[in-house]
């Protein structure tokens, strides 16, 4: 796989695992990460910005699209919505320092869209949580595989 190669795939990846769409983009970044062939700091920036941008993408989701959410092929569930939107309307915008997380974080992307956060403020909560995730991951992953020394 050339470089660049790996960098799209993680790219794209990662701005799907942050939509509706059922990827995961750790598993990828793991195994790239384990391969020691690419840049760590390199991999981490690819993957948040995919990711942030993915999530951009759910908030003009719910910004536009609300409208929508009861038919049948909106793609977030009205249990996820009700869920997320209970969440986000106790405690605000800082949910979305809960982003990064499976299932709920899609949801707590468009439910910022519906409610209309402003693109500055969900943008700089989403890419501390979703850069910060990378890193740990990033972090727990180097460390692991030196103290296997792989």
């Amino acid at each position: 796989m050339t470089e660049l190669a790996a960098y799209l795939g993680l790219f794209a990846v990662a701005f799907g695992a942050a939509t509706i769409l059922p990827f995961q983009s750790e598993p990828l970044l793991v195994g790239l990460l384990a391969s020691g062939r690419f840049s760590v700091a390199w991999l981490v920036i690819v993957a948040s910005i995919g990711n942030v941008l993915g999530a951009v993408c759910n908030w003009v989701l719910g910004r536009f699209l609300d409208r929508f959410h009861d038919k049948a092929w909106f793609p977030v569930k009205e249990a996820s919505l009700n869920r997320a939107s209970t969440w986000y309307h106790r405690y605000g915008r800082w949910s979305l320092l809960l982003s990064w997380m499976p299932l709920f974080g899609d949801a707590f992307t468009v439910i910022a869209g519906v409610l209309r956060e402003p693109l500055w403020s969900f943008l700089l909560l989403v890419t501390v949580a979703k850069v910060i995730r990378y890193v740990v991951l990033a972090a727990a992953t180097v460390g692991a595989t030196a103290a296997l020394g792989f």
